[in-house]
């Protein structure tokens, strides 16, 4: 059985970042994550990693649709200015 919680270690491995990274991930609140145990240890439920991944997935098609808008009106604005 997969586990419900993975630690901040696991997440970055799987997102391929630093533990560090990781970390500001949940501190910004962009990662929900618990803290655990006496030690205060960082725990990320899967779904809310895939949660996470989906979301930035979304983000990137806005920025990359943003940016091909962006690239048209500079075209045809120097199309324009050729005339």
């Amino acid at each position: 059985m997969a586990p419900r919680f993975i630690p901040l270690a696991d997440v970055a491995e799987q997102l391929s970042i630093s533990a560090s990274q990781a970390y500001a991930l949940v501190r910004s609140g962009d990662l929900r994550a618990i803290k655990v145990g006496g030690r205060g240890q960082w725990r990320v439920e899967v779904s809310e990693l895939e949660a996470y991944i989906e979301r930035s997935y979304a983000a990137t098609e806005t920025f990359l649709a943003q940016e091909q808008e962006l690239e048209q009106a500079e075209s045809a604005q120097a199309a324009r200015t050729r005339r």
